[in-house]
């Protein structure tokens, strides 16, 4: 059975890529997309400090995202493509790393709490299919370093996972 290890975050570079490694092992023979990005969120949350959520949201249609398996509080069931920071990700097809969300036009408050945000892409081979978001209620809580950890972190679950019906 899969058992988080403790990780030294004093070094992010290193830090994140033992928590790709603890998270290939996690997901390790496991194909479904559900299972997966449940198990991805729950580790992203257990492990990056200072996070308030963390979790995923899918395309449904070329407007629409639908809100899939997070840790944190109950959140947004369906956002807009091209709306807060998770739709404007899609829309512009880049991840977006949000310093104060206080600062950015059209922010969608699930929760009052959240001050910065992080929201990488998950892409296949047929292109964007959804976002990793990430959530703190701390200005300024994520960087370059993060968003580049986190878009590995992405690109493992997307690699997992199976997104056939």
């Amino acid at each position: 059975m899969f058992a988080a290890k403790a990780i030294d975050t004093s070094d992010k570079p290193t830090f994140y890529r033992d928590l790709a490694t603890q998270l290939k092992a996690l997901l390790e023979g496991e194909r479904d997309s559900i299972a997966n990005a449940a198990n991805t969120a729950a580790l992203i949350f257990q492990m990056v400090p200072d996070l308030n959520w963390a979790g995923f949201y899918f395309l449904q249609s070329d407007e629409e995202m639908v809100l899939g398996p997070f840790q944190g509080k109950p959140a947004c069931v369906r956002i807009a493509v091209g709306k807060g920071v998770c739709g404007t990700a899609v829309e512009l097809g880049t991840s977006m790393l949000i310093k104060d969300v206080h600062d950015f036009p059209g922010h969608i408050a699930c929760d009052a709490d959240s001050r910065s945000e992080l929201v990488v892409l998950l892409e296949d081979d047929e292109g964007v299919f959804g976002v990793l978001d990430l959530d703190s209620p701390l200005p300024g809580r994520f960087d370059k370093a993060d968003q580049a950890g986190i878009e590995t972190l992405a690109a493992i679950y997307a690699a997992a996972s199976s997104f056939e019906d």
